[in-house]
């Protein structure tokens, strides 16, 4: 707690925030990278360069048939509107094309389902009405990015992305590059974008005008990497936490909470482990990463892994990723390494071994782990692109809680498990310290365990378990990605 505490003061600091490219991020990389060098262990700061987005005008309003305003964000890498905005008619993209019905939310889709089943990702799905007009299009199955330049080759002149779950507030969301932004785009609630759907069932005029404009800017961020002076180099055992936050808010669950579970074991395993000294108490290299940029699309673990020639790849043994393990109304999921609930792929061999380690100490604990999607949309995706096993924990973002959920953890049922996850409110107040505990005791385990031996990570594992489709997170980390494409 006295980490979040020292990163809420560093955001409200520096403008409320610690996002990549910010003062404020600058600052807590600082404030780790000093304890970490203090500890003991030799730490680098990785510098990069991005493309720093920051939405400067945000707004749209309903002009026919009734006038009103609408709460949406823009899509960090949008093409920016027109100074003064665009205002067009409205049509809805359905998958199959004009005049298809609105379909049931999908779950429990495995990554290699084709991306035509999802609403705007096929080019079919746009007809010649599309041009000219705003696409109003559901969000589900494909990116965000996909959605847009589908539109873009239709004529469309804008894209209006509504989220396919109940929610707080507009859909937030990124196109994933800056190359990507074709069209102006944003994002609002399920509530708003089933409204506006119906009325256009209903044979309405839908006249709105949209006003999306982002400043785009060149940056420099950092990764602070630190890392054992002393255990085998060619077994590296990594663990890591984004340290930045979004530009709306201090950031604590999402991912202060992350950076002081796995900073807080870095420091106990510096003490426990002796890694200062001539005879540390640990066999293999241990690693410790707080990425920058993920908010923007995992861009600091992407250059990272980037930057690794083969042989560097070869030496890491698994990666660890804890992002957001402190929701108020959290769940305790698992990253669903060996593809068992059909919600995503199966991680590289070893990432099974890692989910099954992880819900063994939950289980021996008493607790009630559940899995959850793996499929790249946090920091571990480039990890498992290259081929690298990797796991951790979630507890859960803007997804919501079932009632079969509440019975294992507790907690309220219909609503989000981050009420505030990429808002303001996501200070000290928005943090479980249940569930921190009960997370950062998994982080500990893992590290402490695969520091000496990571001989498991190539045994066999029990047969899963028979699949909970009502108590498993179908969206995986940040539900369906805000934070990266949103598959």
């Amino acid at each position: 707690m006295r980490h979040l505490e020292e990163l809420q003061r560093i955001a409200e600091k520096h403008d409320g925030n610690r996002a990549a490219g910010t003062d404020g991020y600058d600052a807590a990389a600082r404030y780790v990278g000093e304890l970490l060098d203090e500890a003991g262990y030799e730490v680098t700061y990785q510098e990069f360069d991005f493309s720093y987005r920051e939405a400067l005008t945000e707004r749209l309003s309903v002009r026919t048939p009734t006038d009103r305003d609408i709460e949406v964000r823009a899509m960090s890498y949008t093409a920016s509107s027109p100074e003064g905005g665009t205002t067009a008619e409205l049509t809805e993209v359905r998958a199959g094309g004009a005049g298809a019905p609105a379909a049931e939310r999908r779950t429990g889709i495995t990554e290699d389902v084709a991306a035509a089943g999802g609403a705007g990702c096929a080019p079919s799905d746009f007809g010649p009405e599309v041009e000219g007009r705003i696409a109003l299009i559901e969000r589900g199955l494909c990116t965000f990015a996909e959605k847009q330049a589908n539109a873009a080759d239709a004529g469309a002149v804008g894209v209006l992305i509504y989220d396919n779950e109940d929610g707080t507030g507009p859909l937030g969301g990124t196109l994933g590059d800056p190359a990507a932004g074709r069209l102006p785009t944003g994002g609002i609630s399920r509530a708003d974008g089933r409204a506006l759907s119906e009325a256009l069932d209903a044979g309405e005029t839908v006249t709105v005008d949209m006003e999306l404009r982002e400043l785009a800017e060149d940056r420099r961020t950092l990764n602070v990497i630190a890392e054992t002076p002393g255990g085998d180099p060619d077994t590296v055992v990594m663990a890591g936490a984004h340290l930045d936050s979004v530009l709306d808010g201090s950031g604590m669950n999402d991912n202060g909470s992350g950076t002081a579970g796995v900073l807080e074991t870095a420091l106990r395993f510096a003490e426990a482990a002796r890694v200062d000294s001539r005879e540390p108490g640990h066999g293999n290299t241990v690693r410790f990463a707080f990425w920058g940029a993920e908010e923007l699309g995992l861009l600091g673990a992407e250059h990272y892994v980037a930057e690794l020639d083969q042989p560097e790849r070869d030496r890491i043994e698994l990666y660890l990723n804890f992002d957001m393990i402190a929701s108020p109304n959290y769940g305790l999921f698992v990253y669903d390494g060996d593809g068992s609930e059909g919600i995503s792929a199966p991680g590289p061999e070893g990432s099974a071994q890692i989910e099954h380690a992880i819900t063994a100490f939950l289980d021996d604990r008493g607790e009630q782990p559940r899995p959850t999607a793996f499929n790249g949309r946090s920091d571990y995706g480039p990890f498992i692109d290259a081929g690298i096993p990797a796991g951790g924990t979630f507890t859960g973002a803007e997804g919501v809680k079932t009632a079969e959920q509440a019975e294992l953890w507790g907690g309220e049922v219909g609503a989000p498990y981050d009420p505030c996850y990429h808002r303001a409110c996501d200070d000290l107040d928005n943090i479980s310290a249940e569930a921190l505990d009960v997370n950062t005791r998994v982080i500990a385990h893992l590290v402490g365990g695969y520091a000496w031996d990571t001989g498991s990570l190539s045994e066999t594992v029990p047969e899963p378990r028979a699949g909970r489709a009502a108590t498993v997170d179908q969206g995986g980390p940040h539900q369906p990605a805000a934070h990266r494409l949103d598959r």
